[in-house]
Protein backbone atom coordinates (compact mmCIF):
# COMPACT_ATOMS: atom_id res chain seq x y z
CA UNK A 1 0.00 0.00 0.00
CA UNK A 2 2.87 2.36 0.82
CA UNK A 3 4.37 1.67 -2.60
CA UNK A 4 1.04 2.43 -4.31
CA UNK A 5 0.67 5.75 -2.50
CA UNK A 6 4.26 6.60 -3.41
CA UNK A 7 3.54 5.85 -7.07
CA UNK A 8 0.57 8.23 -7.12
CA UNK A 9 2.68 10.90 -5.44
CA UNK A 10 5.39 10.33 -8.03
CA UNK A 11 3.05 10.85 -10.98
CA UNK A 12 1.44 13.94 -9.32
CA UNK A 13 -2.10 12.55 -9.44
CA UNK A 14 -3.80 15.91 -8.67
CA UNK A 15 -2.10 17.44 -11.74
CA UNK A 16 -3.23 14.50 -13.87
CA UNK A 17 -6.81 14.98 -12.69
CA UNK A 18 -6.44 18.66 -13.63
CA UNK A 19 -5.39 17.66 -17.17
CA UNK A 20 -8.30 15.23 -17.49
CA UNK A 21 -10.72 17.86 -16.14
CA UNK A 22 -9.44 20.50 -18.56
CA UNK A 23 -9.82 18.25 -21.58
CA UNK A 24 -13.21 16.92 -20.45
CA UNK A 25 -14.63 20.40 -19.96
CA UNK A 26 -13.31 21.60 -23.31
CA UNK A 27 -14.73 18.56 -25.08
CA UNK A 28 -18.17 18.57 -23.46
CA UNK A 29 -18.61 22.34 -23.00
CA UNK A 30 -17.00 23.72 -26.16
CA UNK A 31 -16.51 21.05 -28.84
CA UNK A 32 -19.69 18.99 -28.50
CA UNK A 33 -22.13 21.96 -28.24
CA UNK A 34 -20.41 23.72 -31.16
CA UNK A 35 -20.67 20.85 -33.62
CA UNK A 36 -23.79 20.28 -35.74
CA UNK A 37 -25.45 16.87 -35.92
CA UNK A 38 -23.98 16.24 -39.38
CA UNK A 39 -20.49 16.04 -37.82
CA UNK A 40 -21.10 12.66 -36.18
CA UNK A 41 -21.88 11.10 -39.55
CA UNK A 42 -18.55 12.09 -41.09
CA UNK A 43 -15.44 9.87 -41.11
CA UNK A 44 -12.43 10.59 -38.88
CA UNK A 45 -14.33 12.42 -36.15
CA UNK A 46 -13.56 12.88 -32.46
CA UNK A 47 -16.18 10.55 -31.04
CA UNK A 48 -16.63 10.10 -27.32
CA UNK A 49 -14.63 6.83 -27.11
CA UNK A 50 -11.79 8.35 -29.14
CA UNK A 51 -11.81 11.41 -26.88
CA UNK A 52 -11.42 9.19 -23.80
CA UNK A 53 -8.46 7.48 -25.42
CA UNK A 54 -6.90 10.83 -26.31
CA UNK A 55 -7.36 12.05 -22.75
CA UNK A 56 -5.79 8.84 -21.43
CA UNK A 57 -2.80 9.33 -23.73
CA UNK A 58 -2.35 12.90 -22.48
CA UNK A 59 -2.49 11.77 -18.86
CA UNK A 60 -0.01 8.92 -19.45
CA UNK A 61 2.53 11.13 -21.22
CA UNK A 62 2.25 13.75 -18.47
CA UNK A 63 2.64 11.09 -15.76
CA UNK A 64 5.77 9.76 -17.44
CA UNK A 65 7.08 13.32 -17.57
CA UNK A 66 6.69 13.75 -13.81
CA UNK A 67 8.52 10.46 -13.22
CA UNK A 68 11.51 11.37 -15.38
CA UNK A 69 11.63 14.82 -13.80
CA UNK A 70 12.00 13.32 -10.30
CA UNK A 71 14.45 10.74 -11.64
CA UNK A 72 16.91 13.43 -12.72
CA UNK A 73 16.14 15.80 -9.82
CA UNK A 74 17.17 13.62 -6.88
CA UNK A 75 20.02 15.85 -5.72
CA UNK A 76 18.09 19.10 -6.08
CA UNK A 77 15.00 17.65 -4.36
CA UNK A 78 17.14 16.64 -1.38
CA UNK A 79 17.61 20.37 -0.77
CA UNK A 80 14.29 21.85 -1.96
CA UNK A 81 11.78 19.23 -0.78
CA UNK A 82 13.45 16.35 1.11
CA UNK A 83 10.18 15.33 2.80
CA UNK A 84 8.39 14.85 -0.52
CA UNK A 85 10.97 12.67 -2.26
CA UNK A 86 9.80 9.35 -3.68
CA UNK A 87 12.58 8.21 -6.05
CA UNK A 88 15.30 6.34 -4.11
CA UNK A 89 13.48 6.85 -0.80
CA UNK A 90 10.55 4.56 -1.65
CA UNK A 91 10.82 3.68 -5.37
CA UNK A 92 14.26 2.75 -6.67
CA UNK A 93 15.72 4.75 -9.57
CA UNK A 94 15.83 1.66 -11.81
CA UNK A 95 12.13 1.03 -11.19
CA UNK A 96 11.34 4.71 -11.83
CA UNK A 97 13.04 4.76 -15.24
CA UNK A 98 11.30 1.49 -16.17
CA UNK A 99 7.94 2.98 -15.17
CA UNK A 100 8.72 6.04 -17.28
CA UNK A 101 9.38 4.02 -20.42
CA UNK A 102 6.37 1.73 -19.94
CA UNK A 103 3.92 4.59 -19.31
CA UNK A 104 5.36 6.67 -22.18
CA UNK A 105 5.10 3.73 -24.57
CA UNK A 106 1.47 3.08 -23.64
CA UNK A 107 0.65 6.77 -24.07
CA UNK A 108 2.26 6.88 -27.51
CA UNK A 109 0.58 3.65 -28.65
CA UNK A 110 -2.79 5.09 -27.68
CA UNK A 111 -1.86 8.32 -29.50
CA UNK A 112 -1.03 6.30 -32.62
CA UNK A 113 -4.44 4.64 -32.58
CA UNK A 114 -6.17 8.00 -32.04
CA UNK A 115 -4.19 9.39 -34.99
CA UNK A 116 -5.60 6.69 -37.28
CA UNK A 117 -9.08 7.74 -36.19
CA UNK A 118 -8.54 11.52 -36.32
CA UNK A 119 -5.32 13.20 -37.42
CA UNK A 120 -1.67 12.14 -37.62
CA UNK A 121 -0.80 15.46 -36.02
CA UNK A 122 -1.71 13.78 -32.71
CA UNK A 123 1.01 11.12 -32.73
CA UNK A 124 3.62 13.52 -34.10
CA UNK A 125 2.85 16.16 -31.48
CA UNK A 126 2.55 13.70 -28.57
CA UNK A 127 5.84 12.09 -29.54
CA UNK A 128 7.39 15.56 -29.52
CA UNK A 129 5.83 16.19 -26.10
CA UNK A 130 7.40 13.03 -24.70
CA UNK A 131 10.80 14.00 -26.10
CA UNK A 132 10.49 17.55 -24.76
CA UNK A 133 9.65 16.24 -21.28
CA UNK A 134 12.82 14.13 -21.35
CA UNK A 135 15.04 16.94 -22.62
CA UNK A 136 13.42 19.37 -20.20
CA UNK A 137 14.27 17.12 -17.25
CA UNK A 138 17.86 16.52 -18.39
CA UNK A 139 18.81 19.93 -19.76
CA UNK A 140 16.34 22.76 -20.22
CA UNK A 141 14.96 22.75 -16.68
CA UNK A 142 18.32 24.06 -15.50
CA UNK A 143 18.56 26.74 -18.21
CA UNK A 144 17.35 30.32 -18.34
CA UNK A 145 13.69 30.58 -19.44
CA UNK A 146 13.79 27.71 -21.97
CA UNK A 147 12.48 25.18 -19.48
CA UNK A 148 9.71 27.53 -18.35
CA UNK A 149 8.59 28.06 -21.95
CA UNK A 150 8.60 24.31 -22.69
CA UNK A 151 6.34 23.51 -19.73
CA UNK A 152 4.02 26.40 -20.61
CA UNK A 153 3.75 25.20 -24.22
CA UNK A 154 3.00 21.66 -23.10
CA UNK A 155 0.29 22.99 -20.78
CA UNK A 156 -1.26 24.92 -23.66
CA UNK A 157 -1.10 21.81 -25.86
CA UNK A 158 -3.49 19.93 -23.56
CA UNK A 159 -6.20 22.21 -24.96
CA UNK A 160 -4.99 22.63 -28.55
CA UNK A 161 -4.66 18.88 -29.07
CA UNK A 162 -8.45 18.57 -28.85
CA UNK A 163 -8.94 21.12 -31.62
CA UNK A 164 -6.57 19.26 -33.95
CA UNK A 165 -8.24 15.95 -33.12
CA UNK A 166 -11.70 17.35 -33.81
CA UNK A 167 -10.87 19.39 -36.92
CA UNK A 168 -10.14 17.32 -40.01
CA UNK A 169 -11.37 19.85 -42.55
CA UNK A 170 -7.84 20.97 -43.39
CA UNK A 171 -6.38 17.65 -44.56
CA UNK A 172 -9.21 15.58 -46.04
CA UNK A 173 -10.55 15.99 -49.56
CA UNK A 174 -14.12 15.02 -48.70
CA UNK A 175 -16.68 17.80 -48.93
CA UNK A 176 -17.58 19.20 -45.51
CA UNK A 177 -20.79 21.19 -44.95
CA UNK A 178 -20.26 24.92 -44.35
CA UNK A 179 -21.70 24.56 -40.85
CA UNK A 180 -18.75 22.28 -39.98
CA UNK A 181 -16.27 24.99 -40.99
CA UNK A 182 -18.19 27.54 -38.93
CA UNK A 183 -18.16 25.24 -35.90
CA UNK A 184 -14.44 24.56 -36.25
CA UNK A 185 -13.73 28.27 -36.44
CA UNK A 186 -15.63 28.79 -33.19
CA UNK A 187 -13.80 25.89 -31.50
CA UNK A 188 -10.46 27.28 -32.70
CA UNK A 189 -11.16 30.67 -31.09
CA UNK A 190 -11.99 29.06 -27.76
CA UNK A 191 -8.95 26.76 -28.02
CA UNK A 192 -6.62 29.72 -28.62
CA UNK A 193 -8.24 31.61 -25.74
CA UNK A 194 -7.84 28.83 -23.20
CA UNK A 195 -4.45 27.68 -24.52
CA UNK A 196 -3.18 31.27 -24.36
CA UNK A 197 -4.48 31.62 -20.81
CA UNK A 198 -2.84 28.31 -19.84
CA UNK A 199 0.48 29.31 -21.44
CA UNK A 200 0.79 32.68 -19.71
CA UNK A 201 -0.36 31.64 -16.26
CA UNK A 202 1.85 28.53 -16.41
CA UNK A 203 4.83 30.68 -17.38
CA UNK A 204 4.21 32.92 -14.36
CA UNK A 205 3.87 29.93 -12.05
CA UNK A 206 7.07 28.33 -13.37
CA UNK A 207 9.02 31.52 -12.61
CA UNK A 208 7.52 31.70 -9.10
CA UNK A 209 8.45 28.04 -8.53
CA UNK A 210 12.01 28.80 -9.66
CA UNK A 211 12.20 31.58 -7.07
CA UNK A 212 10.84 29.16 -4.46
CA UNK A 213 13.46 26.52 -5.39
CA UNK A 214 16.42 28.89 -5.77
CA UNK A 215 18.40 27.37 -2.90
CA UNK A 216 18.60 23.84 -4.31
CA UNK A 217 18.94 25.04 -7.91
CA UNK A 218 21.88 27.29 -7.02
CA UNK A 219 23.64 24.51 -5.16
CA UNK A 220 23.69 22.33 -8.30
CA UNK A 221 24.66 25.08 -10.77
CA UNK A 222 21.27 25.56 -12.43
CA UNK A 223 20.86 28.68 -14.56
CA UNK A 224 17.23 29.50 -13.81
CA UNK A 225 15.92 33.04 -14.06
CA UNK A 226 16.20 33.95 -10.34
CA UNK A 227 19.80 32.74 -10.29
CA UNK A 228 20.89 34.48 -13.50
CA UNK A 229 18.79 37.66 -13.31
CA UNK A 230 18.14 37.79 -9.59
CA UNK A 231 14.85 37.60 -7.68
CA UNK A 232 13.82 41.27 -8.21
CA UNK A 233 14.16 40.99 -12.01
CA UNK A 234 12.32 37.67 -11.98
CA UNK A 235 9.48 39.31 -10.08
CA UNK A 236 9.34 42.05 -12.71
CA UNK A 237 9.20 39.44 -15.49
CA UNK A 238 6.34 37.58 -13.80
CA UNK A 239 4.68 40.87 -12.90
CA UNK A 240 4.59 42.05 -16.50
CA UNK A 241 2.67 38.93 -17.50
CA UNK A 242 0.39 39.39 -14.49
CA UNK A 243 -0.50 42.77 -15.95
CA UNK A 244 -0.79 41.57 -19.56
CA UNK A 245 -3.03 38.59 -18.75
CA UNK A 246 -5.81 40.37 -16.83
CA UNK A 247 -5.57 43.24 -19.33
CA UNK A 248 -6.12 40.90 -22.27
CA UNK A 249 -8.90 39.07 -20.44
CA UNK A 250 -10.61 42.37 -19.65
CA UNK A 251 -10.69 43.23 -23.35
CA UNK A 252 -12.13 39.81 -24.20
CA UNK A 253 -14.73 40.14 -21.45
CA UNK A 254 -15.71 43.56 -22.79
CA UNK A 255 -16.56 41.97 -26.14
CA UNK A 256 -18.33 39.12 -24.32
CA UNK A 257 -20.56 41.73 -22.68
CA UNK A 258 -21.50 43.06 -26.12
CA UNK A 259 -22.75 39.55 -26.94
CA UNK A 260 -24.83 39.46 -23.77
CA UNK A 261 -22.67 36.91 -21.97
CA UNK A 262 -23.29 38.51 -18.57
CA UNK A 263 -22.93 35.45 -16.35
CA UNK A 264 -19.63 34.30 -17.88
CA UNK A 265 -18.26 37.86 -17.76
CA UNK A 266 -19.20 38.28 -14.10
CA UNK A 267 -17.67 34.92 -13.16
CA UNK A 268 -14.37 35.56 -14.99
CA UNK A 269 -14.11 39.08 -13.55
CA UNK A 270 -14.53 37.86 -9.96
CA UNK A 271 -12.82 34.46 -10.13
CA UNK A 272 -10.02 35.08 -12.63
CA UNK A 273 -9.20 38.74 -13.29
CA UNK A 274 -9.50 40.01 -9.71
CA UNK A 275 -7.41 37.15 -8.22
CA UNK A 276 -4.68 37.75 -10.84
CA UNK A 277 -4.40 41.36 -9.68
CA UNK A 278 -4.27 40.17 -6.07
CA UNK A 279 -1.53 37.65 -6.98
CA UNK A 280 0.52 40.48 -8.48
CA UNK A 281 0.43 42.29 -5.14
CA UNK A 282 1.26 39.13 -3.17
CA UNK A 283 4.19 38.35 -5.45
CA UNK A 284 5.83 41.70 -4.86
CA UNK A 285 5.45 41.45 -1.08
CA UNK A 286 6.65 37.81 -0.89
CA UNK A 287 10.03 37.42 0.80
CA UNK A 288 10.53 33.79 1.80
CA UNK A 289 10.02 30.27 0.45
CA UNK A 290 6.72 29.76 2.25
CA UNK A 291 5.26 32.96 0.78
CA UNK A 292 6.39 32.07 -2.75
CA UNK A 293 4.85 28.61 -2.33
CA UNK A 294 1.59 30.27 -1.29
CA UNK A 295 1.64 32.45 -4.42
CA UNK A 296 2.30 29.38 -6.57
CA UNK A 297 -0.64 27.53 -4.98
CA UNK A 298 -2.99 30.48 -5.51
CA UNK A 299 -1.96 30.68 -9.18
CA UNK A 300 -2.93 27.03 -9.53
CA UNK A 301 -6.36 27.79 -8.06
CA UNK A 302 -6.83 30.62 -10.57
CA UNK A 303 -5.90 28.18 -13.35
CA UNK A 304 -8.68 25.93 -12.07
CA UNK A 305 -11.14 28.85 -11.94
CA UNK A 306 -10.27 29.73 -15.53
CA UNK A 307 -10.82 26.19 -16.74
CA UNK A 308 -14.14 25.86 -14.88
CA UNK A 309 -15.40 28.95 -16.74
CA UNK A 310 -16.00 26.62 -19.71
CA UNK A 311 -19.14 25.45 -17.90
CA UNK A 312 -20.56 28.96 -18.28
CA UNK A 313 -19.41 29.52 -21.83
CA UNK A 314 -21.29 26.33 -22.74
CA UNK A 315 -24.47 28.36 -22.22
CA UNK A 316 -23.55 30.62 -25.13
CA UNK A 317 -21.90 28.22 -27.60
Amino acid sequence: MKLLFAFFRLIRWPNLIFIALTQSLFYYCIIVPSLPESYSGLPYTLTQPIFYLLMTASVFIAAAGYIINDYFDINIDQVNKPDKMVVEKIIKRRSAILLHWVITSVGLLISLYVSFKTSFIIIIANLLCALLLWVYSTTFKKQLLSGNIIISLLTAWTVMVLYFAANNTYHFTIQFPQEIFTAMNRIFKFAVLYAGFAFIISLVREVVKDIEDIQGDAKYNCKTMPIVWGIPSSKVFAGVWLVVLPGALSIILFYALQLGWWLATLYCSIMVVAPLIWILRKLYTAQNTQQYHQVSSIIKLVMLSGIVSMLLFKLYV
